[in-house]
Formats: structure tokens, C-alpha cells, sequence
């Protein structure tokens, strides 16, 4: 993926979700293995984005304020242009390729209790970078334990065959293993949450000219 807008996916993330540490009780909720509390998976979730979108409102108002300061240093250096951030709307890869979009992009998914699919499209991306044929076999239990097992607790919308087809592939392991899931959970973010994210305050923000400074 490129690396286009400077920073990492992480500190950018942090700007719009903040940097809590998740509790030992949270992390437990998170563990596949650990027979999930759906209910209080449920209310962490609803809690962390009525933050998120706290945290969205404060980052607008801090850009609209003369002299205001945004929480991560050279944060306001890396905000994107309003042509840059145009050119996202032309399509979901070109918002994923931009690290200051695919941040956007997950605070957007967080609001919406959607994140798992972004988490899981963004995993894949990283498990065909693995070379070590150990490390991929690792990882690739993880990734269908984590998110295409039945009633794991990041499961992720896949129609029947394509669950099927992953399982099968888990057999003989390749780079391309989840590929079809990868492409299927791709498809259904383009269709649904992208087009919602275009319409959103967040992405409109950011289409606005800035405005200047006032002289003093």
C-alpha cells in the first residue's frame, strides 16, 4: 500500500480515536477463544464511538479555530488538500492508499460498529506480506479465528461459500488464501459504508478550503 499523506496509520488513527489503553475485561471480549459477552461487546462498542464522534467534532472546531492546536504535533501538516481529499471520493482504493483517508475511513467505521471489516481487509493486506511460511500458518489461524469463525466476535458479513472456500484453503496454505473473503469484504465497504462516508461532516470537512489565520 502506499504511503501517501506522510505519518503512520497509527498516530493518525489516534487523532480522530484517541489513545486509550483496552482494559484486561476488553481484551477478553475481543479473544475468540474466550466465549464473548456479545452485550457488553455491544456497549463498549456503542461507548467508543459516541467518543469517536467527540473526538471528530472537537477536531473540526480546532481546525476552524484561529490558532488552535491539534492534540499530535504536525497534525495539521498532514491534513490533506481539498483536491487531495477530493480525489478519494473517486474511489475506495484511492481513500485506502491515502494514509490520512484510511484514518479517517476507520474513525468513520468506528461510529458506525463496522470496524471489523476495515480491521480484517487491512490484516489480509499485511498476511501477504509474510514470508516466512511458520509465521503465515500462525497468522492465518488467527485471522480466521478472529474474524471468519462463526460467532467470533469480529466476524465479518461473508456469504456461505466464500466462508467455505477460506476453510478449504486453510488446508494448503498460499498468500492468496483470503483472497475471495478479502475481496468480498472490499466489495461490501464499497457499496455501503463508502458512499456514507462521503456524505459524512468528516470527509465534507476536509473538501472546505481552510480557512486562513487572522492577521494580528
Amino acid at each position: 500500500m502506499d504511503k501517501d499523506g506522510g505519518g503512520s496509520i497509527h498516530q493518525l488513527t489516534l487523532l480522530f480515536v484517541g489513545n486509550r489503553k483496552p482494559s484486561q475485561q476488553q481484551l477478553r471480549l475481543l479473544d475468540p477463544d474466550c466465549g464473548c459477552d456479545f452485550g457488553a461487546h455491544q456497549k463498549r462498542r456503542q461507548s467508543l464511538a459516541k467518543d469517536v464522534k467527540h473526538r471528530l467534532s472537537l477536531f473540526r472546531r480546532r481546525n476552524d479555530s484561529p490558532g488552535g492546536k491539534v492534540a499530535e504535533k504536525g497534525a495539521k501538516a498532514l491534513r490533506p488538500s481539498p483536491e487531495e481529499a477530493l480525489a478519494w471520493g473517486e474511489s475506495l482504493e484511492k481513500l485506502l492508499q491515502h494514509q490520512y483517508g484510511l484514518a479517517a475511513f476507520r474513525a468513520f467505521l468506528h461510529t458506525e460498529f463496522s470496524e471489523e471489516n476495515l480491521e480484517f481487509w487491512l490484516a489480509c493486506e499485511e498476511y501477504k506480506k509474510i514470508r516466512s511460511q511458520s509465521k503465515m500458518a500462525s497468522r492465518a489461524r488467527k485471522l480466521f479465528a478472529e474474524y471468519i469463525a462463526i460467532q467470533s466476535c469480529k466476524e465479518v458479513n461473508l456469504d456461505s461459500y466464500t466462508r467455505e472456500h477460506t476453510k478449504e484453503n486453510m488446508r494448503t496454505l498460499t498468500r492468496g488464501a483470503f483472497d475471495l473473503a478479502q475481496r468480498r469484504i472490499f466489495g461490501l465497504m464499497e457499496r455501503d459504508p463508502y458512499p456514507r462516508f462521503l456524505r459524512s461532516e468528516l470527509y465534507l470537512d476536509l473538501l472546505r478550503p481552510k480557512k486562513p489565520s487572522p492577521v494580528l
